[in-house]
């Protein structure tokens, strides 16, 4: 038999809402989170491109370990799902 587990979904308290760039498009997420989930929130997945044959890369394991992911802040390369998003965090894909 199965016994389905309570909803909690109203008990969930969340950070403020903070403004962010990604490849200069204004976005809103909460205070904290990873650049990854704010940016898959936001139907962005093709953060950048492969070096090796150009071809499109996003957020694959969520743990920082696979780095395709990556993305670049202040000049340098970081992997999104390691990165909490704050206010006025300008992020630029890896595209080419």
């Amino acid at each position: 038999m199965f016994q389905l587990a309570p909803n909690h979904q109203n008990d969930i308290v969340r950070t403020a809402k903070v403004s962010f760039t990604f490849d200069g498009k204004s976005l809103l997420a909460h205070e904290g989170e990873s650049l990854a989930a704010a940016l898959m929130r936001a139907k962005l997945l093709h953060l950048s491109d492969s070096p090796a044959d150009g071809s499109p890369r996003g957020v694959f394991c969520c743990m920082g370990l696979c780095q395709e992911c990556v993305v670049q802040v202040g000049g340098k390369t970081i992997e999104s799902c390691r990165l909490p998003v704050s206010q006025d965090l300008q992020v630029i894909s890896g595209r080419r």
